[in-house]
């Protein structure tokens, strides 16, 4: 088998002070699967917010090419076909320097759905080994992640 197209995965999500975080923490582990949660531990960071509120910051990052491989085939999975035309049209907006910019719905993400959005979302780097668009849009429509 050939080595992985992905050099790492970062998925960074925040808190806010009136959410609770275990269920954001939740939303986070839906996208990135349950066989995998174990594996992927967010690292947590506190954080104040312009009015003095409490605000947690979450971010996880694996390099690990299996596990990488297996969080984008579970998101292509689970993305729509409309979300996936979205993603392709608009993919050079999502790409800087061979990574892949993805942000997800936390409330849709809590419900086990996943869906692109752009308000206090679930952010995902997906880093590439290769840099060129081209290469990029190849590699996201081997993976599913586009059509």
């Amino acid at each position: 088998m050939s080595k992985s197209p992905i050099a790492y995965i970062e998925v960074s999500f925040f808190a806010h002070a009136t959410e609770d975080p275990e269920k954001v923490v939740k939303a986070a582990q839906n996208v990135i699967s349950t066989g995998l949660v174990e594996k992927i531990i967010f690292k947590k960071t506190s954080l104040k917010g312009d009015h003095g509120n409490l605000i947690m910051f979450f971010k996880a990052r694996t390099e690990e090419e299996s596990i990488a491989e297996s969080v984008v085939n579970h998101i292509s999975l689970r993305l729509s076909a409309l979300d996936k035309e979205v993603l392709l049209r608009d993919l050079g907006l999502h790409l800087e320097k061979g990574s892949l910019y993805i942000r997800l719905d936390k409330q849709a993400a809590f419900k086990g759905n996943l869906r692109l959005s752009t308000g206090d979302p679930i952010h995902l780097r997906i880093r590439f080994k290769k840099r060129k668009k081209e290469d990029i849009a190849k590699i996201c429509g081997e993976l599913g992640l586009v059509p």
